[in-house]
């Protein structure tokens, strides 16, 4: 145990006589561990690397395919949707140029609709107030008549005897129907 002691111990010492041993001197040993480390890791490492870089790589490059695929798709759909958007742009300004075309034809319907019934009203007033004129012309004769009537009888009564009495009011009866049914 004590020659494996001893050879950690020893700094910096080398025997001539072919004895191996530990260097513990930092400074001249760690540059050549290292290197010595560093060429194993790039010898066995190399293909484990050079395998995890290419397919880090892969999938680097089919995230940019996938996002160019999903970039042009977008478009696509941007298109579309663009599209589909003048189309309703379109049709809107269709609609509201129609609508206010409707609007004003149905308005002038209603204005034309409202003077005809206007007009049809008027009509009737004027032949309500010809009938009532005439009415009321046929009751002023009526009662014109029957005043004129009643007069001549009062005349005729003071006048005339019975016998010539019956007689007159016999024809005037008579040409008072026959005056009712020209009337009527």
């Amino acid at each position: 145990m004590k020659n494996i002691t001893d050879s950690f111990v020893s700094l910096g010492h080398w025997s001539s006589a072919g004895s191996f041993g530990f260097n513990t001197d930092i400074l001249a040993t760690n540059p050549i561990n290292l290197s010595v480390v560093f060429g194993v890791l790039i010898f066995f490492g190399k293909g484990v690397l050079s395998d995890l870089l290419d397919n880090r790589k892969q999938r680097i490059l089919n995230t940019i395919r996938s996002s160019d695929e999903l970039r042009e798709g977008a478009i696509e759909q941007l298109e579309k949707a663009r599209a589909r958007l003048r189309k309703v742009e379109i049709e809107a300004d269709q609609f509201r140029v129609n609508g206010y075309s409707e609007i004003e034809r149905e308005k002038w319907n209603l204005i034309n609709s409202t003077y005809k019934t206007l007009e049809q009203l008027e009509n009737y007033k004027n032949e309500t107030i010809r009938f009532e004129q005439q009415r009321a012309i046929n009751q002023v004769r009526q009662r014109v008549f029957q005043q004129a009537l009643q007069g001549a009888l009062g005349t005729l009564n003071s006048c005339l005897t019975n016998e010539l009495h019956l007689r007159t009011i016999s024809a005037n009866i008579g040409m008072f129907g026959a005056m009712k049914e020209i009337t009527d």
